[in-house]
Order: structure tokens, then sequence, then C-alpha cells
């Protein structure tokens, strides 16, 4: 098997298990510089050439630890998902480094000026990451379906884990939201009539509804300005706008505000669920409305709280003597 034959069946069981885009990209980018580091027959690999590579990511190219592993997983899911090969135990590698950081977080006046130099879709998309808690990918893929004014309620589907949750909408964000959704009507509506409305369903639904591809439920609540090929199918359709768009945003609208941080759009997910707790939300309900599986993820929060230091400087005491 030569190497485009292994980046191809990496490819095909990647969308066999209906990985998300993103990840099929990462793990072939990464399998396809590991077999430029084999430089021989993909499938003749062993575990000390894994080692190897894995070392010389850290010792060559100062990779983080988040890096390394992501290219662990790579590796490993094409000889044990693709090939079925059992590749052993993986311990004896040197490890960069994991640093212990703690989440970036505004405050509620930064988030506020960050939010004043913002304007259109963008401010109303990084108003959601805020207002509910959502992750930049989980606010670009709403569907107007999954946006209840009644309950005052969005539903977050199939992200991180594969699982829906519930996430609320602010009242305040309703009226620009209606708006967004009535510009979503009418693009659907002109595009309907010229015969090409057509929008990506999740896993088998498109076979199972044939129709619902054309229906306004299932557009995108945030589509893109033009109508582009996707990379899978080769379907030619109006995709959701993509995400580097809103960094972009946040970064000019820092900027303006003169707020300086190194923060991109996550900041605000991390503001949400900061002060949530400052204002005595119970963690518990903080980690079920974020979506973490585990409470000790939500947990790194009541680090970075605004508590104060209760310990004076000796700085202090010094010139005060």
């Amino acid at each position: 098997m030569n190497q485009q034959e292994a980046i191809q069946l990496l490819r095909d069981t990647i969308r066999l298990k209906k990985y998300a885009l993103s990840t099929e990209k990462t793990y072939i980018s990464w399998c396809s510089q590991y077999f430029r580091y084999c430089t021989a027959n993909p499938v003749g690999t062993s575990e000390d050439k894994i080692r190897g590579w894995l070392t010389s990511l850290v010792k060559q190219r100062y990779i983080s630890a988040s890096t390394q592993r992501q290219a662990l997983n790579a590796v490993v899911f094409f000889y044990k998902s693709c090939l079925q090969q059992d590749l052993g135990d993986f311990s004896a590698f040197t490890r960069a480094s994991k640093p212990k950081t703690l989440p970036t977080v505004l405050s509620k006046e930064e988030v506020a000026l960050v939010l004043r130099h913002m304007h259109g879709t963008n401010k109303l998309m990084a108003s959601l990451l805020y207002g509910a808690g959502l992750r930049l990918s989980e606010v670009i893929k709403l569907r107007v379906k999954d946006v209840d004014f009644g309950r005052s309620m969005l539903m977050v589907r199939q992200s991180k884990g594969k699982k829906d949750r519930k996430a609320p909408l602010p009242s305040v964000l309703i009226q620009d939201l209606r708006h967004q959704i009535a510009e979503v009507t009418d693009i659907h509506r002109q595009e309907l009539a010229a015969g090409i409305s057509d929008v990506e369903l999740p896993g088998g639904l498109a076979r199972k509804y044939p129709s619902a591809s054309r229906e306004l439920a299932w557009q995108w609540v945030f589509p893109a300005r033009k109508r582009s090929i996707c990379p899978r199918t080769g379907a030619v359709r109006r995709h959701h706008i993509h995400g580097s768009a809103l960094r972009k945003a946040v970064k000019k609208g820092a900027r303006l505000a003169k707020v300086h941080k190194q923060f991109g759009p996550h900041a605000f997910r991390h503001s949400f669920a900061t002060h949530l707790l400052e204002a005595g939300t119970d963690i518990r309900t903080v980690q079920e409305l974020l979506g973490h599986a585990n409470v000790q993820t939500t947990q790194i929060y009541t680090h970075v709280m605004h508590k104060g230091i209760s310990t004076p400087s000796p700085l202090d005491k010094l010139l005060a003597a």
C-alpha cells in the first residue's frame, strides 16, 4: 500500500464513522506527515518508529502536549481503525510538557466594551457565545429549528461528545435573532423560487427525508454569503458562515475597545461560566449548561473567579511604616 492509498483508506474510514470534517483534515495532515517520516510502506510500521516520530515532533518542532497527543491519536486511529493493527504500548517516548494554564476571562465591563465595538451578524454571534455559553462551532451551526422563542431556549445539537443540550436564549437578543431568521427566510424563499435551495443534513437524514433539505427549519441561522462546493460530496450549497469571520471580528472589536488581553471567541464562553459562578449559580448547573461530561472540567473556572487576595502585599506595609 502506497501513501496515497493509505490516505484514501483513512479518509473513507473517517467518513464511514461520520467524524467531523475538521477531524478528517487534522488526521489526514498528521498521518501524511508520519508517512513522509517513514519513507516506506505505511503498513510496515513499528512501535519504535512511531515513538521516534513523536519524540522528533517535540525536539525539532517544539510542539505542545495537546498537539503531540493529537498527532498520536491520528496515527493510532489509522492503524487501529483502518488496518486493525494493535500498536501496543506508547508510554516510552519524549512527551511535551503540559503547562497548567488558566482560561482567559473578560470582566463584564470588558465584554460590554468589545460587543459595543462589533456590528451586525458578528455582534449577534458573539453575544450568543457569551449569553448562552456556546462554542464557536455551536453558534455557526445553529439551524432555524433549534431556536425556541416560546421557551427562550436554544437546542445545541450533536456538539462535542456527540451530545445534545439546552442553552438559554437571552431575552435581549430575541428581537435581533428574529430579524436574522427573517433575513434567512427571504434568502430561502428566493432560492426556492430559483430551484437551488438545498442545505446539508446530518447523518442519513437526507435519504430518510428527501425533502427536508429544502425546508426552512433546517436552514442555517448564520448562512454564508455565497454558495460553495462541499469538500466531501461536491454538491454546491449555501453552507454556514465560516468561524474565521467571527475570529477576525472579535480581534478587531478587542483592539477598538482597547481591551489588552490575548483572547478569541472562546473567551466569551469562559466568561459566561465564570460570571455565573460569581453570581452564585450552582456548579452542577453551570456544568450542564456548558455540556461538560465531568464537573472537574467546570471547576477550572473557580480558579479565575474574582475573589480578591486577602493577603496584603509586603510593599504596602513597607511604605505605610
